[in-house]
């Protein structure tokens, strides 16, 4: 097995959002959400720190109250994966050092997620890992949603290709091997972990014409021969996209604080 490295987990968090203006700081039971996240991802034990990189000073204000680490970042950046890579730097990551980027609107993400997406780098091979992500089994009926982010594997588990249409395609309806079953999809699940020196990398490319076409980021790495590892898991993302998300949300935590 190879070592890990040390481990950033970095959580983007912007104020001005077109869907959900100050979305980081809606309450959840008594919590800003950006709180919420940032004690999850801090359970998992393999971080050596754990920031919150805003560009508003009223979610830095908020964080100091909360005594969660936090750093102001450019308000000009174009992506999340920018002010992350800003965060970084700031924390001095070194070029081995494996970046994070943790959704700020997950207020129900799970540790051991984390764990998952974080195993391969310490894994056979780990060395060579540049990039991880995830992904989870999705039902055939749910996968023709272009709202569901698909990927495709090769057989060492490095992403083939992404896309809001169902992939692969089914052109006999037999999933491929004549009997009805064949390949199972996979839902993207839209945490990264990176390399400093990848993400730095990633960061300097222009976007591709896939990843225009798509709308989806992580294309980028596929465009540029760039190996991206999924790791499965079983568990489930419940993001925030808007105010009517959070009674889901909310009827979770009290589930699982009874």
């Amino acid at each position: 097995m190879h070592t890990l490295p040390p481990c950033f987990g970095i959580i983007p968090a912007r104020y001005d959002s077109s869907r959900f203006p100050g979305k980081p700081l809606v309450d959840i039971l008594g919590k800003p959400m950006f709180v919420r996240v940032f004690e999850r991802a801090w359970a998992c034990p393999f971080f050596e720190q754990v920031v919150l990189a805003t560009d508003d000073e009223r979610i830095l204000d908020a964080a100091k109250v909360w005594k969660v680490p936090a750093l102001m970042t450019a308000r000009e950046h174009q992506s999340g994966t920018d002010r992350v890579l800003e965060a970084a730097k700031l924390l001095g990551a070194g070029p081995d050092a494996v970046v994070v980027n943790i959704q700020g609107d997950e207020p129900l993400l799970e540790p051991d997620m984390l764990a998952e997406l974080l195993a391969p780098f310490a894994g056979p091979g780990g060395a060579e890992v540049q990039a991880t992500t995830l992904a989870s089994p999705l039902s055939r009926a749910e996968a023709a949603s272009p709202d569901r982010v698909k990927v495709v594997l090769d057989s060492r588990g490095r992403a083939l290709y992404f896309s809001r249409a169902l992939i692969p395609f089914d052109r006999d309806g037999d999933g491929g091997d004549g009997d009805g079953g064949g390949v199972q999809p996979l839902l993207h699940i839209g945490l990264y972990a990176l390399r400093m020196a990848t993400l730095e990398r990633f960061a300097a490319l222009p976007p591709g014409l896939l990843e225009k076409t798509e709308k989806l980021e992580q294309l980028r790495l596929l465009e540029n021969a760039i190996p991206l590892h999924v790791a499965l898991t079983s568990h489930c993302c419940h993001g925030v996209d808007s105010p009517e998300d959070l009674k889901h949300i909310v009827k979770i935590l009290l589930e699982q604080e009874k």
